[in-house]
């Protein structure tokens, strides 16, 4: 019996031991993982800030056509650009915040 309960301290021992080595892993992919993630962060916000821009020089000219064509609805639109342009440029302040890139 006391053999018995050699091999079963043994055996767990061998699986923590195996699990500890595997855990160690895992971290280091993490770690990589983060690494390369950081990477592509800056440029895929810059990207995303120039197309935000070229859309919002778009939709600054549909307001100023809508306004010279003397639209009553021409707050709307604009409120509606300006929240779009500020929404952008926050995100991609925040995105870079959460990947500690500022």
């Amino acid at each position: 019996m006391n053999k018995m309960k050699r091999i079963w301290a043994t055996a767990v021992l061998s699986v923590l031991g195996m699990a500890s080595a595997f855990a160690q892993n895992g971290v280091t992919g993490i770690n990589t993982a983060t690494t390369t993630l950081k990477t592509y962060v800056d440029p895929v916000t810059n990207i995303a800030l120039v197309i935000g821009g070229i859309v919002g020089i778009v939709g600054a000219i549909r307001v100023y056509s809508k306004w010279n064509s003397g639209d009553q609805d021409i707050n709307k639109e604009l409120m509606g650009w300006g929240g779009s342009c500020v929404f952008l440029v926050v995100s991609a302040l925040i995105i870079k915040a959460f990947f500690g890139l500022t």
